[in-house]
């Protein structure tokens, strides 16, 4: 090999290590914002399921709220 053949060749050698790098970068990115975006789920499943029991809780009783100020 010539020289500059060489250096092409070491040039994406180096090039590609960067690019590995920022493949497994990403993965590993990729991979804590699917546990972040399962955390949240799991919250907003456990929030809408607290509002809905509140609902319930709140419309079993229509005698439990004082009467409107107008009355």
């Amino acid at each position: 090999m010539t020289a500059t053949i060489e250096q092409r060749v070491t040039e994406l050698e180096i090039k590609l290590t960067f690019v590995e790098h920022t493949v497994r970068a990403l993965a590993d990115a990729d991979a804590d914002q699917s546990l972040r975006m399962a955390a949240l789920e799991r919250t907003l499943r456990d929030l809408r399921r607290e509002l809905a029991s509140l609902r319930l809780a709140q419309a079993d009783d229509p005698h439990g709220e004082p009467p409107p100020p107008h009355y």
